[in-house]
């Protein structure tokens, strides 16, 4: 009896040393690629940043040339860093995604694969919409709205807006990263409800719940002003409703398979 569960002891570490080398693998190649990207986003981090710039530019206009400041020696410098960081993050997404999947892949059946494998896809698409909400629509309105608190005229005090380069950075990559993580909403209520965690029918009692929530992340993640809370408010709950319909899609394809008397496998 002793000898037997031994036995299974020892056959248990074989498996959980071989999943151990393998996470490892996977980990080795993920942090290769993501130093590689850093290492590039590094050498062109001045161009990134201009890119990034592109929405104060907009707001500022023609009239007015652009200039931003950094306060201390080495802030430039490690804005740099983050903007690689940042870069690379993005960058090496296909290949952190896809050694997740191998990773998990094997623990799967057939049809969980082919199933998972459609919202590891729309994920990167659905934060790239996102991202590009805030870069070519919410920045722009947003920075008119705080340029127009500058006072400039004529016999008073001159009140202009001087940014430093770290700040902006920290402004824009927040809003990318808040409106690309929010439009992954509808990926995962929809894995919620495969699960068998969430209903159509809960979600949408718990609608007047949602809505506040909604804007009191926005109120949180977003500069304090109307335009970029409204900004990231409006489409969360948009998204919440696509999530409710996505779901519904889902219960009602279950129930067609467990009426043939099939595994619900999609």
């Amino acid at each position: 009896m002793v000898q037997d569960e031994q036995d299974h002891i020892e056959g248990s570490k074989a498996p959980l040393i071989e999943h151990l080398i393998e996470l490892r693998k996977r980990l080795l190649k993920t942090v290769i690629a993501v130093a590689i990207a850093f290492l590039i986003c590094f050498f062109f981090a001045e161009d990134i940043f201009n890119i990034l710039i592109l929405p104060y530019e907009q707001a500022v206009g023609d009239n007015r040339q652009v200039e931003m400041i950094f306060t201390a020696p080495q802030e430039y410098f490690f804005t740099q860093l983050k903007l690689a960081l940042f870069g690379a993050l993005f960058f090496a997404f296909p290949v952190i995604a896809s050694q997740i999947y191998m990773f998990a892949a094997p623990g799967l059946y057939k049809h969980e694969r082919e199933a998972f494998l459609p919202y590891l896809i729309a994920t990167p698409i659905l934060f790239i919409i996102g991202a590009s909400l805030v870069f070519f629509v919410i920045m722009p309105l947003a920075l008119q709205f705080f340029l127009s608190m500058e006072q400039t005229g004529a016999g008073v005090a001159q009140i202009t807006h001087l940014p430093k380069v770290s700040e902006y950075l920290s402004l824009v990559m927040t809003l990318i990263f808040a409106f690309g993580l929010v439009f992954q909403l509808p990926v995962v209520l929809t894995l919620l409800a495969r699960a068998g965690l969430a209903t159509a029918e809960g979600l949408g009692a718990k609608r007047k719940y949602a809505v506040v929530a909604t804007f009191v992340m926005a109120a949180v993640l977003t500069p304090p002003d109307p335009i970029s809370q409204l900004g990231l408010a409006v489409p969360t709950l948009l998204l919440y409703e696509l999530s409710i319909l996505s779901v519904k899609m889902v219960e009602k394809k279950r129930l067609e398979k467990e009426l043939e008397g099939e595994e619900f496998d999609a």
